[in-house]
């Protein structure tokens, strides 16, 4: 069945003699799904498996190493290097064909980029040529709890591949792609990009060699090109070979362009490559560029430039980089790529290509961009997801139900929706009270600050109101409630409590909490909240009768910008996740901000990747960010502090928000326990976690409350 909405994004595909269902592929993705020894096990198996029946046309496995442990780049990395591998990975390939999907390798060698297998194993780090030293910032944005696992940490030597060594690559990837056929694989992607070995030739950024592998466009080449006609002569001239290249290296001077990129792309093209996968790589010391390539920020970000190498080839292009379903079958129909290679939006929902197909969109489970999947990679774990708690763990055995229960969700907001949803899924029966007037708790406020928030918000609503639960909203828990009632078992998910710090000032009327903040965003109002805002219209009108003017309500829309009761000069305490992303929401509402934490470092509760790219943008567009602030004190009219060297400062600010002082609050799920309920409590009640702690919290009391039904 294909949907009217994506006629081109599900229709058909061809890759050399490789048909496929559809358009839609998972881009290869390293996981640390693998086992150590590099062998594939239960684990990545279901993982792709899982894919397969999400109704994917085609999958690529990620940096599978042809030399592992040489060159590994992660933590529990697929091996493709000796013959003992084949038998895992034909069984992976069985279990991905049975499901209609088709499997691609892709075949590695991290080079330069493989810091895992020089830490595990003391490997050097195989180059063309010695590279230019790092550029940029990256470790600053490291928090001092994530620095101090990299201490102890030996600068990697650096191997400089003479002829000898660049015959034993060819090799490597050449009996790497016989293996891939021995083991049923559909096809292989050769990685010829992101830095890693055959990139490091590519580029004149780091090859410098002057033999005949450096230097002219031709001799950076050629390493690939051996390596393409090695492969060709090892699997025959009908079995599918495509290659992944870097279409520019954003932020290296000197580095490959989106010119160079159309010529590479012709010279794979003349050596008998089946397809183009366009990627793009940027200058790994600057912590922003980690969001400005290949897992972009930006939507769309690869597709110019996979436009431009359709352009100049006849063979397929597969394109990828935070392209949404519509702009992928859009960019399909006009012949600007062939194939849309996703990655984030089938880790948060591999279902993705079957409720296109079904015609229910709405129902896919939205990825909300906040890089917790390849900030886990990062720091040495392996991938999870904020959104899709099952992530990485499809091998665990369904949640069964041998007697349903009545379950009570207290709390709305994130964790109780998903625990509602994945408890009516099972059979069970819910009542999920919540004492405001809407579902969504600190969602909903999180979704006003950062716009891909919303989307988790609105799907989690659409769930619950499908489920069959019985929501019960403007209603407080009582014990009189949960008697009548009478659940089998009770989770509790009332969030956090957000008490005030005992910051001097704190009392001052022109200073807000996290809650202020809340209930004025969602225009729900106290007499204390009204007090607090009506000081804005006071000095609005206080402000015209001093120049004459008579327009005092466009006097009071400029100082509350029409709509947010809140000065021009805003001074946020507290420098974690909800200052940082209440910073950006403010500053692209015209306030001029200040962010001051006692931390050292700010972003604790962001993920790295997305904290290295928030950070920098704060800090390009004005936003003061002030780190290791001590003895803050708020003021009529500004907030002062010490700075790390011990100077005293001062910010100006006509409003304070202080976003500190939140704590988990198992109070009520204590009181309910010795009443007698069964009781789980989950999300910030059990200490602020944020959406990703919410999420996977609700899916383990749902397997803890299973596993005592089945008992």
């Amino acid at each position: 069945m294909t949907s009217n909405r994506f006629p081109h994004l599900l229709s058909p595909g061809r890759i050399g003699t490789l048909e496929l269902r559809n358009r839609i592929a998972v881009t290869a993705m390293g996981v640390s799904l693998a086992e150590m020894d590099g062998s594939v096990g239960e684990r990545i198996m279901a993982y792709h498996e899982e894919q397969a029946k999400g109704g994917v046309g085609l999958i690529i496995t990620g940096v599978t190493g042809v030399a592992w442990p040489v060159g590994c780049v992660q933590l529990s990395q697929t091996a493709i290097s000796e013959d003992r591998f084949i038998p895992g990975l034909k069984q992976l390939t069985d279990r991905v064909h049975a499901h209609g999907a088709k499997i691609a390798a892709q075949l590695h060698h991290g080079g330069l980029v493989a810091a895992f297998s020089h830490a595990a194993w003391g490997h050097p780090l195989w180059a063309p040529a010695y590279p230019p030293a790092p550029k940029g910032n990256f470790t600053d944005y490291f928090l001092m709890e994530e620095l101090a696992g990299l201490q102890g940490m030996k600068i990697p030597e650096i191997k400089v591949l003479e002829k000898p060594d660049i015959e034993l690559v060819i090799s490597q990837f050449r009996a790497a792609a016989g293996r891939a056929v021995a083991a049923g694989f559909d096809g292989v992607e050769i990685h010829a990009g992101h830095g890693y070995l055959l990139s490091s030739f590519i580029s004149p950024y780091t090859n410098t060699r002057t033999d005949e592998y450096g230097g002219s466009r031709e001799n950076r080449m050629r390493l690939l090109l051996e390596v393409l006609a090695a492969i060709r002569e090892e699997v025959g001239p009908d079995f599918p070979m495509w290659v992944k290249l870097d279409s520019r290296e954003v932020g290296k001077p000197g580095g490959i362009t989106i010119e160079d990129a159309a010529e590479h792309a012709r010279m794979v093209e003349a050596a008998g490559a089946n397809a183009i996968t366009v990627t793009t790589y940027h200058e790994t010391g600057n912590g922003k560029l980690h969001s400005e390539s290949h897992t972009p920020h930006i939507d769309a970000f690869n597709l110019p430039s996979s436009a431009q190498i359709r352009q100049a080839v006849s063979i397929p292009v597969i394109a990828s980089g935070k392209v949404e379903p519509e702009i992928g079958d859009r960019t399909i129909g006009m012949g600007e790529a062939d194939f849309i290679a996703m990655g984030r939006k089938l880790l948060a929902d591999p279902q993705l290509p079957n409720k296109l197909a079904a015609g229910d969109p709405e129902s896919v489970r939205p990825c909300i961009y906040c890089y917790t999947c390849i900030s886990a990679i990062y720091m040495g774990d392996c991938v999870r997801c904020a959104v899709n708690a099952d992530l990485g763990h499809e091998a665990m055995p369904t949640a069964a139900n041998a007697a349903n229960k009545h379950v009570v969700v207290i709390g709305g907001g994130p964790g109780g929706m998903e625990a509602t949803r994945r408890l009516t899924a099972l059979g069970h029966r819910v009542t999920l009270i919540e004492k405001s007037e809407r579902l969504g708790g600190t969602l909903r406020f999180a979704g006003l600050a950062y716009e891909p928030n919303e989307r988790i918000l609105e799907w989690l609503k659409r769930e619950v109101a499908a489920s069959g639960a019985d929501v019960r909203l403007a209603t407080e828990a009582t014990p009189e409630l949960l008697a009548e009632l009478g659940p089998d078992e009770v989770i509790v998910a009332t969030g956090a409590i957000r008490g005030m710090p005992e910051i001097p000032g704190n009392d001052l009327p022109h200073v807000f909490s996290g809650d202020d903040m809340r209930k004025m965003m969602f225009g729900e109002t106290s007499d204390e909240l009204k007090r607090k805002t009506g000081l804005f219209t006071r000095l609005a009108t206080k402000v015209g009768a001093a120049t004459g003017a008579t327009a005092n309500l466009d006097l009071v829309r400029k100082a509350t910008h029409a709509w947010m009761p809140l000065g021009d000069r805003v001074a946020i305490i507290g420098g974690e996740l909800v200052g940082i992303e209440l910073a950006e929401f403010l500053h692209e509402r015209g306030r001029k901000v200040a962010v001051l934490d006692q931390s050292p470092r700010m972003g604790k509760g962001l993920t790295l990747v997305r904290r290295m790219r928030i950070l920098a943008e704060l800090a390009e567009h004005g936003v003061n960010l002030c780190p290791g602030a001590q003895d803050i004190r708020i003021t009529s009219d500004a907030v002062t502090y010490v700075d790390a060297a011990g100077e005293q400062q001062s910010v100006p600010a006509d409003t304070v928000i202080v976003a500190q002082g939140a704590t988990g609050d198992t109070s009520l799920a204590e009181r309910l326990e010795a009443a007698g309920y069964t009781v789980q409590a989950i999300g910030d009640a059990t200490g602020v976690s944020y959406i990703e702690g919410a999420i996977h919290s609700a899916r383990d009391a749902v397997r803890t409350l299973t596993s005592r039904s089945e008992g």
